[in-house]
């Protein structure tokens, strides 16, 4: 028998971007607020000198444990889907801060165009552009509507930058300069320049000079370490949940974090949440937590996996094309890179930060002519410096054996000569591209994994061939003696790490005819229930998603104060 505790205002379901966001602006209007997170505390003192790639990077210490929940993934609905055994293609991020501890700081705004991208790209191509089993579709809002809420989060945490010649108006510069220029990072923009294309610095979580935000938190400035992506920042410096958020919600005294609280279903009675239940995994005892407002702010796949498991929404059914839950799965297509090998320069690539870099859009969304093209928008290609480390970065031409003395020669030399030049591919929803709940295996508890249907489509492999090009021919541009780029994309796998942008399934929209939630994250089906972060986007863009996320809870945040105040559903 489940233990029940007394009700709250409003309780949150993961303390991560979304739930330190929420957590801190209801409890400054006088909420009260109760965030259970099922990973471990976290502070900055637990990084103090732990520059560790083996613990960190390789053996994931902030990632989710695969042993007793995980993921299943199939590539179409014909095949039985398998569980994930070891971490690959992303990395799912557990403990207070969720993923915004062990992210790389990079902090794009989406393009106007990706909040508006079918009736854009038919007001441009026509319908005959869009794929038929493609299923893209507007956001139900649009960047000008976002943007205030993309200034609050970039003045919130601090990002340092420069403005981006491709985006979308902006009502204030970023809040402090751009980072430091390497050689690396001056030659690509040289190099782009000459080709008639627009470079600008990388915006960045990670600090260009000490800075205090508005609710007066003090961070100090990046020291360009090189240890940012899969561990946490020693200095305070890269902009994360428990440095930001998590403070000003917990010195309200409104705030009651809860960890090791594994949420495990929503309680729901005459269409509105009740509460949550969840297990205490240091007891294995059930606690019921009512409150008058449930917001999910989890990662993306648990997000979905909550709603399934609790009944709250229509499954998705790829073969109707019905149901919202699960609906527009997404990911990323981070093949288009290409590596250049340098005989007569070396770099000091092994300092960096995980947002040092250098970027262009001239290939991103709609910012170039598709009319012959064989897929529709692209996708950020940058240069960037995130720092070297021994372990994993050892890039060695193509014809090099994998192993034995010419492989260590190789490697040793060029370890130093090498540069990348990156694209991150936006990803496009598709009807049979969707998330469900598993059949066959369950967690550790008993209930029953996500489960993953996606592959790539010939959108993905036309559009990272085209990329792959783009970032050789910049190479070529920089001076590279040697270039190893895409050629052909294969079958999405699971095995090597891509990237963790994993979106959809509780899309935002206009209309609950093809959408979870409305353009504040209340769900259609369930009004006193809030669903945020990357599962909201109904497909994704070339960039990471991080702002858009941030930018989505505070709006989220005020929608429920709305909400609180009002009732129903919010317009």
């Amino acid at each position: 028998m489940a233990k029940t505790l007394p009700k709250t205002d409003v309780v949150i379901v993961g303390v991560g971007w979304g739930g330190g966001i929420i957590a801190s602006e209801l409890t400054k209007q006088g909420l009260n607020v109760v965030g259970l997170e099922r990973g471990k505390e976290r502070k900055t003192e637990d990084y103090y000198m732990v520059h560790d790639e083996l613990r960190y990077a390789l053996r994931y210490e902030l990632m989710q444990d695969l042993s007793k929940e995980t993921i299943t993934f199939r590539s179409n609905e014909k095949i039985r889907a398998l569980p994930m055994r070891q971490y690959g293609s992303f990395l799912l991020g557990d403990g207070l801060g969720g993923a915004g501890v062990h992210w790389n700081g990079q902090t794009y705004r989406f393009l106007p165009y990706d909040f508006e991208i079918r009736s854009k790209t038919i007001e441009r191509y026509g319908k005959n552009k869009i794929p038929a089993e493609m299923t893209i579709q507007d956001w139900g809002i649009t960047y000008d509507e976002l943007e205030p809420y993309f200034d609050k989060f970039e003045k919130t945490t601090g990002i340092s930058g420069e403005e981006n010649p491709y985006g979308g108006k902006r009502s204030s510069p970023y809040p402090t300069p751009p980072m430091k220029k390497s050689p690396a990072i001056t030659m690509f923009q040289e190099a782009t320049t000459r080709l008639k294309l627009k470079p600008y610095m990388m915006p960045s979580a990670n600090l260009s000079q000490d800075y205090t935000n508005p609710d007066g938190i003090s961070r100090a400035a990046c020291q360009y370490c090189g240890y940012c992506e899969r561990f946490g920042c020693e200095y305070g410096a890269k902009a994360d949940p428990v440095v930001t958020v998590i403070p000003v919600a917990n010195k309200t005294g409104k705030f009651e974090i809860r960890t090791h609280s594994n949420v495990r279903r929503v309680l729901h009675k005459g269409g509105k949440a009740t509460g949550v239940m969840y297990t205490d995994v240091t007891t294995g005892e059930d606690i019921v937590q009512p409150a008058d407002i449930v917001v999910l702010t989890s990662y993306v796949f648990n997000n979905v996996r909550l709603l399934l498991m609790s009944g709250i929404g229509k499954p998705y059914d790829p073969s109707a094309g019905t149901g919202a839950i699960g609906r527009n799965y997404a990911y990323q297509v981070i093949k288009g890179s290409a590596a250049g090998f340098f005989e007569k320069q070396e770099f000091n690539t092994f300092a960096g930060a995980g947002a040092l870099g250098v970027s262009i859009d001239d290939y991103n969304g709609d910012n170039f002519d598709h009319s012959d093209l064989k897929f529709i928008h692209g996708g950020v290609i940058s240069l960037s410096q995130t720092g070297a480390r021994p372990i994993q970065n050892n890039t060695t031409p193509s014809g090099t054996p994998s192993w034995g003395a010419d492989f260590k020669a190789k490697s040793v030399y060029y370890a130093n000569r090498t540069l990348a030049v990156g694209t991150q591919g936006s990803s496009m929803a598709y009807k049979h591209h969707f998330l469900d709940l598993d059949p066959t295996y369950k967690d550790a508890f008993g209930d029953p994994l996500i489960r993953i249907t996606f592959d790539f489509e010939d959108q993905d492999r036309e559009m990272a061939k085209f990329l792959a090009e783009k970032c050789s021919s910049i190479l070529k541009e920089m001076g590279a003696d040697k270039i190893d780029y895409l050629k052909e994309l294969g079958p999405y796998e699971i095995m090597s790490y891509q990237s963790t942008h994993n979106t959809g399934g509780v899309i935002m929209g206009a209309s609950p005819a093809d959408s979870a939630t409305n353009n504040y994250c209340q769900m259609w089906d369930a009004e006193n229930v809030f669903v945020m972060g990357a599962s909201s986007f109904p497909q994704n863009a070339g960039y990471n998603p991080t702002a858009t996320v941030g930018a989505l809870a505070y709006r989220a945040a005020e929608g429920i104060m709305k909400y609180r105040e009002k009732g129903g559903m919010l317009v």
